[in-house]
């Protein structure tokens, strides 16, 4: 077994899937700051597999969901931050080949990168085997985030949920506010803030866009009102 056979051992196991060619893993791993043989075109690859599988996986899961609700749904589970958190469950990070400036900088850990080499990662199995197995390897990471959906909360998106919870209270709609932005062009990071002024409750999210991180904040502060309310409940 080589060297590269073995650095990658744990992570072939949580994937469920050993490469023939360990050589396609370490591509999808490697950042451009690292060099030219890097996972850049593994991932336009890769986002077509996870695309296609995550929107079978809902169309069998949900026969009753339009198109809408299912692209939606999808959208979800999709984006950045859930492959990101992914990532992170797998520890890829530890695996990630980067040049010395993002190592220095925190790269192993910012979500852009880790959805990236994710993405990447999909498309190696599929050069290594065939886009079936690919396909499997996207189930199992997909699974359990696909049989827990609740589709009344999330055929909407949360702004759309906070904005419909408010209104139906004829409360106040939250200000969005930008509270940081970091990084460069192409690889930016938000942290946004949702302020509910009118009952007091401030949330925060963020992202690698600055809608990604409004919906990462309306959907903390669906999650303070809901705990306002039933708090207040309780009281009376």
């Amino acid at each position: 077994m080589t060297h590269t056979d073995n650095r990658f051992r744990r992570l072939s196991q949580a994937l469920d899937y050993s490469f023939k060619t360990p050589e396609l893993l370490r591509q999808a791993l490697t950042h451009r700051s690292y060099g030219s043989a890097n996972n850049e075109r593994f991932e336009f690859v890769g986002d077509s597999i996870l695309n296609y599988t995550v929107a079978r996986m809902l169309f069998d899961q949900f026969p009753q969901l339009t198109e809408g609700e299912l692209s939606r749904l999808r959208a979800n589970l999709v984006n950045q931050n859930t492959l990101a958190e992914i990532a992170h469950e797998l520890k890829l990070g530890d695996y990630l080949y980067l040049g010395e400036g993002e190592l220095k900088s925190g790269g192993f850990n910012r979500p852009s990168i880790l959805a990236d080499a994710l993405e990447a990662t999909f498309a190696a199995v599929s050069f290594d085997a065939d886009f079936a197995a690919a396909e499997l390897v996207v189930r199992k990471l997909y699974a359990q985030r696909v049989a827990t959906i609740d589709t009344t909360r999330q055929a909407k998106d949360a702004k759309t949920r906070l904005q419909e919870a408010l209104q139906a209270r004829k409360l106040a709609l939250p200000k969005y506010r930008i509270l940081s932005q970091s990084g460069e062009a192409h690889e930016q990071w938000f942290k946004v803030e949702c302020d509910l002024g009118e009952v007091a409750l401030i949330a925060t999210g963020e992202g690698g866009s600055r809608r990604a991180a409004e919906q990462q904040a309306a959907e903390a502060a669906i999650n303070l009102l809901e705990q306002k309310l039933a708090a207040s409940k309780k009281r009376t």
